[in-house]
């Protein structure tokens, strides 16, 4: 298995005596009964307060000694001893104390049960207790009363309890009905009261239910696992896994292990070793992969106090921290921990693959020929294409390299030293399943991974297997299913080394949802589709591109690369072009091949960059941008690469609005690079733009359409394009009816469903503070603002339009949103709320949010335009802030022009087009200096008070934390000395 070394920690043992006193537990609880003859009010609470603190002191000690480095799995084990204790002494209590039973019979008789979870023996700090309480026949009026004691008593303890009472009969004909039941019962274990009621379960459940239903427990837990992962979103490599429910989590073992002990009975995963399923070695894998999992768990339960799987970010830091994981090569604590994680959780996928793929042949082995056979390989068919191992053979495939066969329609190596004698026949390995669209034999795989030394220097530059690799790369089949094989394998970081640094690295933020290795990958996925013309409606202009561009090669080893640096401490787009420049030569690609990757990784995020947080009407910017790009052909490239890139960070990332900028960009860029630029001048273009609004607006007269021509500046018709400008028009005729123009504040919200965003325009007499007014507004309904473009009219009117999405960056249409739009920003404007006071009131940082830490910057240009200064904020995301940042431009008496609002997770990128009171730009040195100043006093000033550093409140807690425990020792050997004196 992978592993990321952490610092050095003590393993912990802890015996059952340490944990609770089963016996004196008992004599206390006769004690107690008896302290409290003849009122059973207080023989309850004293029982009840006898167990509450024993579960707490033998809790306090198994958390002491997980701190303290015991091991993951002997925590949960631990755990489920000190339940097993409470629930045994608390029967026995029922049967001897608080409901005797003189003349007890057969019919009286309970076997109490534990089952799912609890029933194998590992108990999470915050998981259910599963019990089943056995009866011979049909429930009888003592034993109802003894359940129903025990089960109050248990949920008055805190403990969330799930819970059946059943007969033996009825067991076996509910677990045929419900595979959930059937699970909880393939897991269950004697716990306490009549043995042999245990034994009878048992016997019928495995003599009785069992045989015959092989094929359909497999079916439908491999179902399961399906609904599971579609919850839990299906990569593996999300960057908040749910340690338990997503791919490569707990649960995924345990499917494994159910499937086993149903098909083979073992009682114990490693009997799987034994019954051929996984070698000695995949088991050590199984074991270090599972105990793991179980560390994690138990520190996540503790720490949060309730039953949480979910490594949000939050709570990642406090668990590295927790874990002994520290920073190192430039990879903080965190991101090492997460490393850890996707490495384990890489294991478990490969244990998955090998576990199906066995399990099919030994079926086929066992009967080639027959239905049932062939029903069963058809059930794990989805399940091995899930875990990215391919498709059903090709037609027209190519016959196999030598050396190769096909064993049960999976490729297999012929020889054991197959890959000694010729280490090419890795990557050839890998090249025949690709192109033939075939699965590859788990002895196959096995046998790679023996031979990972082989994938040394000379193999990196061996021709035949560079030319091997390139054509997978650009395979027009399925390339990122072909990578994602070599990954998983660990063949692809040995032979692209600079690969091999990002395997399982996360990068600590909101936006990324994958690992790096993960989204790279997934970025030749979504490049594929473009190609294949995958989704084109979400993106045309990439997919009619794509069937443009003069080299493949190009566009997928520029999509490879383009991360591939990430986690150094050097910028990841400089690294990275020095990377493409040394691997492009080696994969075959010409120099000018190679000089076109090595520019599209270097300026991977330009396009991005500019359409997002740039005014791209300003002629400066697209002459900027276009000196950059030089050539159609890179611009065309770099646009594909942009839209696969974007798409790629996560599903929701890409969206319409983000197409209709990049395509913008793309259009308004074209001409120059093609020389086209110069067909029509300023005032020709000016005229034209005139001539088309006369067209579209002559019903409403030309008076009045002339109008309204006068009332717009010669460069208003520059930036603004048709549909707007009628939007625009219509709602200024509209208002010149019903008011005068002194008096007049419209306000227009048009629901633009083709690019996810809602078009919000205010017309009302210009005034300084207007946009800060309009942002507060806007936050306080949840929505984002993500352009705007301020206007004013020649007769002193402000035309504001914004562009806001919902805060999952769809559009806003939901007619009592776009009410409760209109409504704020009316009363913002007429100073009838206070937008500061609201929005905290209404939105609060998340905890999410409280775990980063960015330093903010501000950034002053007067480059960048010929007219207007631009000012960049970085800074960490919060509620308010966009309002904050205008309010303090506004004090700064600074005109706002047009603003660009661009959020990547945590961090915001937002970009303000300004003049000053003079209608220039900001130049003087100390004039920039208070607006650098104004707007990061603007950012620091928090709506509700935020700690500082994450470190320190990790510290605080940890400080309490560890003087409450303190407290918890000294009173538990006062409390254990009284319970020594009661048993004496």
């Amino acid at each position: 298995m992978n592993t990321i070394k952490k610092s050095a920690s003590v393993a912990v043992t802890l015996s059952p005596a340490k944990i609770v006193d089963a016996d004196a537990l008992r004599v206390a609880l006769t004690a107690s009964f008896r302290a409290h003859a003849g009122n059973e009010m207080e023989q309850r609470a004293a029982v009840l307060e006898l167990l509450k603190t024993t579960m707490a002191d033998g809790r306090a000690v198994i958390r002491e000694a997980l701190e303290a480095g015991m091991k993951g799995i002997m925590t949960a084990q631990s755990l489920c001893y000190l339940q097993d204790v409470i629930i045994q002494a608390l029967y026995d209590y029922c049967r001897v104390h608080a409901f005797p039973s003189a003349h007890h019979t057969e019919a009286e008789n309970i076997c109490i049960v534990a089952v799912g979870g609890y029933g194998r023996g590992t108990l999470a700090p915050q998981s259910d207790i599963d019990l089943l309480f056995v009866l011979p026949h049909k429930q009888t009026p003592w034993g109802e009363s003894v359940v129903e004691y025990m089960l109050y008593m248990l949920w008055d303890l805190g403990l969330k309890v799930g819970h059946a009472t059943r007969s033996v009969n009825e067991c076996i004909r509910l677990s045929r009905e419900d595979i959930t039941i059937r699970t909880t019962i393939l897991e269950a274990r004697y716990l306490w009261g009549h043995e042999p009621l245990f034994d009878d379960l048992m016997d019928a459940f495995w003599n009785q239910l069992v045989p015959g239903t092989g094929r359909e427990f497999v079916r439908m837990k491999l179902e399961e696992r399906d609904e599971r992962h579609a919850r839990a979103g299906q990569s593996r490599y999300l960057v908040e896994p749910n340690i338990k429910e997503s791919k490569g989590g707990l649960r995924d073992l345990q499917t494994l292990f159910w499937i086993g002990k149903y098909l083979y009975g073992v009682q114990d995963p490693r009997d799987l070793v034994k019954k051929g399923v996984f070698r000695a070695s995949e088991m050590r894998t199984f074991m270090k992969a599972d105990e793991f999992l179980w560390a994690v768990r138990c520190h996540l339960h503790f720490v949060t106090g309730r039953p949480e799987d979910r490594l949000s970010f939050d709570i990642q830091i406090e668990m590295a921290r927790r874990l002994g994981y520290t920073s190192h090569g430039g990879m903080k604590d965190v991101e090492r921990f997460m490393k850890h994680y996707f490495l384990v959780a890489k294991d478990v996928g490969d244990l998955t693959r090998i576990f199906c793929a066995t399990l099919e042949d030994q079926q086929r082995k066992a009967a080639p020929a027959s239905s049932a056979a062939n029903s069963l390989r058809n059930k794990l068919a989805p399940l091995m294409e899930a875990v990215g191992f391919g498709a059903k053979v090709r037609r027209g495939a190519a016959p196999l390299p030598p050396g190769f066969v096909l064993d049960g329609a999976r490729i297999n190596a012929d020889t054991e030293d197959l890959f000694s004698s010729d280490p090419v026949n890795i990557i050839r390995l890998f090249h025949a399943a690709e192109m033939n669209g075939t699965h590859i034999h788990p002895d196959a795989l096995r046998l790679v991974r023996r031979s990972l030394k082989l994938v040394d220097a000379s193999l990196r530059k061996n021709d035949e297997a560079n030319r091997l690799f390139c054509e997978i790369l650009v395979s027009e089949h399925t390339p990122d299913i072909a990578l994602r094989r070599m990954n998983e394998a660990g063949v692809l970081g040995r032979f692209v080394l600079d690969f091999g640094r990002i395997v399982a690295l996360m990068q600590f933020n909101m936006y990324h949802h994958y690992t790096a290795d993960e989204h790279l990958i997934y970025a030749i996925h979504i490049l594929s589709g473009i190609e294949k013309g995958v989704d084109a409606d979400q993106h045309k202009l990439a997919n009619d591109l794509m069937q443009k561009v003069q080299s493949r090669k190009v566009i997928y080893l520029a999509m490879f690369l383009h991360d591939i640096a990430k986690g150094r401490p050097e910028d990841h787009s400089v690294a990275g072009a020095k990377i493409a420049r040394k691997l492009g030569p080696r994969l075959g690609l010409t120099p000018a091949e190679t000089d076109t990757v090595e520019w599209l990784v270097l300026e991977h995020l330009i396009m991005s960059d500019v359409a997002q947080t740039r005014d791209i009407s300003d002629p400066r910017t697209v002459k900027d941008f276009a000196d950059k790009v030089q050539s159609p052909e890179r611009l065309k490239l770099l646009t594909i690469l942009t839209t696969a890139d974007i798409k790629a960070v996560g599903p929701g990332v890409w969206n319409g609005w983000k197409a209709q900028l990049i395509e913008q960009l793309y259009d308004e860029t074209l001409p120059l690079l093609s020389g086209k630029n110069k067909a029509l001048s300023r005032t020709n273009r000016v005229d034209a733009a005139k001539d088309v609004f006369r067209t579209r607006m002559a019903d409403l007269g030309t008076q009045t359409v002339e109008a309204l021509i006068e009332r717009q500046t010669p460069s208003y018709w520059l930036v603004v394009d048709p549909d707007t400008q009628e939007r625009h028009a219509r709602l200024m005729a509209g208002a010149d009816e019903t008011a005068g123009p002194e008096s007049v504040l419209e306000i227009g919200v048009t629901p633009l469903p083709d690019n996810e965003a809602t078009e919000i325009t205010v017309l009302t007499p210009d005034h300084a503070g207007l946009f800060s007014r309009i942002a507060g507004a806007v936050d306080m309904t949840g929505a984002n603002i993500v352009d705007a473009k301020i206007f004013t009219t020649t007769d002193g009117m402000a035309l504001d339009t914004f562009w806001v999405q919902s805060d999952n960056s769809k559009v806003v249409d939901e007619e009592r949103r776009v009410a409760r739009l209109k409504e704020l920003i009316e009363k913002n404007l007429r100073g009838e709320t206070l937008p500061k006071d609201t929005i905290a009131r209404e939105r609060k940082r998340t905890r999410r949010q409280q775990a980063f830490e960015i330093e903010p910057q501000v950034i002053i240009d007067n480059t960048a335009s010929e007219r207007f200064t631009l000012i960049e904020v970085n800074a960490l995301d919060r509620p308010g802030i966009l309002y904050d940042l205008t309010r303090a431009l506004f004090h700064l008496n600074l005109t706002i022009t047009s603003a660009h609002i661009a959020t990547y997770g945590e961090r915001i990128v937002d970009v303000f087009y300004v003049k000053d009171v003079t209608g220039g730009k900001v130049v003087q040195d100390g004039k920039k200096e208070a607006v650098t100043s104004g707007l990061i006093s603007a950012i620091n000033s928090r709506l509700s008070p935020q700690p500082k550093d994450v470190k320190d409140r990790v510290k605080k807690r940890t400080e309490r934390r560890e003087a409450a425990r303190e407290t918890g020792k000294k009173a538990r050997a006062a409390r254990t000395k009284r319970l020594k004196g009661a048993a004496e």
